[in-house]
């Protein structure tokens, strides 16, 4: 019998890279994935859902050309079966990527399905292996609701999740998603930039329901500029083949769609762990600050504990855990700390406390806001939608949550996260010099307008 020192099941964005930091930690390591490494960010989200989203970008942007000097002759369109392709060919060098970084840091890989006999046996392709240390990595998958209709429209491909809507061979001339989240957001901004007439149905009061309010308000505006209709409040009844019917404002309505998105959220993989008798809240194991669950040496990142179904969140949770295995038992994660992101367009990213939370901790605060057409890099850039709204506290000025609406605003974002862990305050960014004129330069305005003034307004 083979014998580990950590044993990963699941090759995701967590379970890959705790494997990757284990093996280089000196742990030896197991991976088992029943499909591609890289899991569904890679292979069915994150990754193929912003090359979409590029593809639908640059599509927009040729089609107003005209607003940069470039004259085009002749009718403009797109070819969907290229942008598959494109997209496909992005994923498949990542894959391999992740897969030549398995085997340069030594982790033996195992395809196929793991099977958890106990805390410290795994059986996959008949074969069971040992190990001293368990991290469950098995992901999260659609959740499709009991919606009379729906299932039998699923069975015909008429509804689909997010993952077959990626492999579908034609766009949609109509569109209606049953979600306002923000996998769903993505998809009517992929969608609406190619033509498709696209419809939200939301349960809640609005799309973006953990968005900070300013943020979605305005958010909401560019959705329907962009000639994508949202109803919020509203609630699916029935699919009939391509019907949907919902109800809004107490009157019910039935509307025809070529594709029907289910996109409610996520349930955690825990099915094939019962041998384990993990303490569970509903779906979700429960984890600690070191993503040990209430067994010994097993431990539980990713979407699988339920805390942020966020990619990036599941590869920090996989180093955590690696690093508290290997001996550092001051490896924790820090989950006030997480930043977001929405990949539309504009994007939008955050990281902290709402506007609304900061209220309800009863915490003295100062809102910051500047908008994004007062950033000189932005006009010439001819990106006017946006603005950052920044929340610090009255008395010393410390971060406490920031917002941005911005192309590229999941890259600014960083900039807050970086002060957030150095516990900086908008002194710090305010008094940092920024290179002019670029983006940055939205975060330095609404910081100094957290300390006294914005410069440029």
């Amino acid at each position: 019998m083979k014998t580990y020192d950590i044993i990963v099941l699941g090759g995701g964005p967590g379970g890959y890279v705790a494997a990757i930091k284990a093996s280089q930690l000196g742990a030896k390591v197991a991976l088992i994935e029943k499909e591609v490494v890289g899991g569904i960010c890679l292979n069915h989200g994150c990754i193929p859902t912003k090359t979409l989203l590029k593809n639908a970008k640059v599509y927009k942007t040729i089609l107003h050309a005209q607003d940069y000097g470039v004259v085009l002759g002749g009718d403009i369109t797109f070819d969907w079966s290229l942008m598959l392709k494109r997209k496909d060919s992005v994923v498949k060098r990542l894959t391999l990527g992740v897969g030549g970084l398995l085997k340069k840091n030594g982790v033996e890989v195992f395809s196929g399905l793991g099977k958890v006999l106990s805390p410290t046996k795994v059986e996959v392709n008949g074969e069971t292996l040992q190990t001293k240390n368990l991290i469950l990595a098995t992901g999260a998958s659609p959740i499709v609701p009991p919606i009379p209709g729906l299932k039998e429209a699923y069975e015909k491909g008429i509804a689909v999740t997010s993952r077959e809507l990626l492999q579908i061979k034609d766009a949609p001339k109509s569109l209606v998603i049953i979600g306002g989240g923000v996998i769903g957001v993505e998809f009517a901004t992929i969608f609406s930039s190619l033509g498709t007439k696209v419809t939200i149905i939301e349960k809640l009061d609005g799309v973006l329901p953990m968005m900070d309010d300013d943020i979605r308000v305005a958010y909401t505006k560019i959705l329907k500029r962009d000639g994508i209709e949202i109803f919020a409040n509203a609630e699916v009844k029935a699919v009939k083949d391509h019907e949907v019917t919902y109800t809004f404002e107490g009157k019910d309505t039935t509307i025809k769609a070529d594709t029907v998105l289910v996109s409610v959220g996520m349930r955690p993989n825990s099915n094939g762990l019962e041998a384990l008798n993990l303490k569970m809240d509903r779906a979700a194991v429960i984890t600690n600050e070191h993503l040990e669950t209430s067994v010994p040496g097993v431990y539980a990142i990713g979407d699988l504990n339920g805390k942020y179904m966020l990619a990036h969140v599941a590869s920090a949770e996989g180093i955590v855990a690696a690093e508290y295995i290997m001996g550092n038992k001051k490896a924790h994660l820090d989950y006030s700390k997480v930043p977001n992101a929405v990949y539309g367009h504009p994007e939008i990213a955050t990281i902290g406390l709402t506007e609304r939370e900061v209220k309800e901790k009863g915490i003295k605060y100062k809102v910051s806001t500047f908008p994004l057409q007062a950033i000189g890099k932005a006009l010439a850039d001819n990106e006017k939608d946006g603005m950052i709204k920044l929340i610090v506290s009255e008395q010393y000025k410390e971060i406490l949550g920031a917002h941005i609406m911005s192309y590229d605003a999941s890259n600014l974002i960083a900039e807050i996260g970086v002060t957030l862990e150095l516990e900086g305050t908008a002194y710090e960014i305010a008094h940092t010099i920024h290179p002019h004129p670029t983006l940055s330069e939205l975060v330095m305005e609404a910081a100094h307008g957290a300390v006294d003034k914005p410069i440029h307004m």
